[in-house]
């Protein structure tokens, strides 16, 4: 009789970890789903602040073709996921900064790109100068160089997609 019981007792806690696990794989599938989904269709905003600003355009442009990775620039923050910031920062352009990453919808990204946006740059003794965009706001990807080509631009954002990718958003929800 104590056997059937600790029988029946196993059998109830093997069917609720093969539902928990059932569920996990289902979560885990849907979580791929979206992040492939977020990955393929990112939309920078551009932030171009100084001489960075011309190669971004430039990875805009025909030659890297940033439409065939799903990566298409848009002009208002509302409309955008992704903020590339090109440039100096200055103090007076900081609350700009921040006011448009408030306005972006969630979730959402930022790469700094260029070394005055990644910590100052030439102009980091300056009195005027932020010493780093993630003094601001949060940053995900940094693109070094002064200015940054292209390819490494490109390179940052295909970096921002595996990123994206390997996020784990209901996962944890299903975990809590």
């Amino acid at each position: 009789m104590a056997t059937a019981a600790k029988a029946a007792t196993a059998a109830t806690g093997l069917a609720k970890q093969g539902a928990s696990s059932a569920g996990e794989y289902v979560i885990t599938k849907v979580d791929h789903l979206v992040n492939w989904a977020r990955k393929g269709s990112m939309w920078p905003m551009t932030f171009g602040l100084a001489c960075c600003a011309v190669e971004m355009m430039h990875t805009g442009a025909a030659r890297y073709d940033l439409d065939r990775f799903g990566i298409i620039f848009r002009p208002s923050p509302r409309q955008s996921d992704v903020m590339i910031v090109a440039g100096t920062l200055t103090n007076k352009m900081a609350p700009a900064l921040r006011k448009v990453y408030d306005q972006m919808p969630e979730p959402r990204w930022v790469v700094s790109m260029g070394s005055c946006a990644n910590g100052g740059g030439y102009y980091h003794y300056s009195y005027s100068v932020v010493r780093g965009c993630d003094r601001i706001v949060p940053v995900d990807i940094y693109v070094p160089g002064c200015p940054p080509t292209a390819e490494a631009l490109l390179y940052g954002l295909l970096q921002l997609q595996k990123k994206i990718h390997r996020q784990k958003n209901v996962a944890l929800w299903w975990q809590k």
